[in-house]
């Protein structure tokens, strides 16, 4: 006889609700604790780097090198934070660059759909060449003009049975007349 397994009891949806909840409600405490030691570390930091000023009691001159001496401290940091902001715009762009470069060779380049739009050829010349080159793209202006009274008398119609034009056709004799017929023609 095979021994009997025991099944482990499927979570019911409330108890997965529950763990959801209790779960969300502890990564929420997490990370504001998180955020309450890096706010009191910028907190430490910050009275580290920057002693209290002492403004009461020092003369003109005094004030005046305390100011010129906080300038040039900000230019120095300002000189900083524009460096790093450019090396991080670098960072940014070379990552994009490398994001393209491993679509690309993955073959997954999604392309954006393209809408059609109506163009006439003149204004997609004007748009090539540009407004300064004025020219007409009206094809039907080039056109021969045929007109259709013309046609009709250029080409009788012969009725007739077509069995004795295949056999008066056939053979040399036959083909001395086709060229003798379409010889005729142009030399009225």
């Amino acid at each position: 006889t095979m021994p009997e397994v025991e099944r482990k009891p499927k979570i019911t949806a409330s108890r997965k609700l529950l763990l959801k909840s209790l779960m969300l409600a502890k990564a929420k405490e997490c990370w504001e604790q998180e955020h309450e030691e890096r706010e009191a570390e910028k907190a430490r930091y910050l009275a580290e780097r920057i002693p209290t000023l002492q403004t009461r009691g020092l003369s003109l001159s005094a004030l005046q090198d305390l100011c010129r001496d906080l300038h040039a401290k900000v230019e120095v940091v300002d000189e900083e934070r524009y460096d790093i902001e450019a090396k991080c715009l670098h960072n940014t762009r070379e990552i994009k660059d490398l994001k393209l470069k491993v679509l690309d060779l993955r073959g997954k380049f999604k392309r954006p759909p393209l809408r059609r739009v109506r163009v006439s050829a003149d204004a997609m010349l004007r748009a090539l060449l540009g407004s300064k080159h004025k020219v007409s793209m009206d094809l039907r202006a080039n056109l021969k003009s045929v007109k259709k009274e013309d046609t009709e008398k250029e080409r009788p119609v012969e009725v007739g049975d077509w069995r004795k034009n295949v056999e008066a056709m056939s053979g040399m004799e036959g083909r001395k007349k086709m060229f003798d017929a379409a010889k005729s023609p142009t030399s009225q």
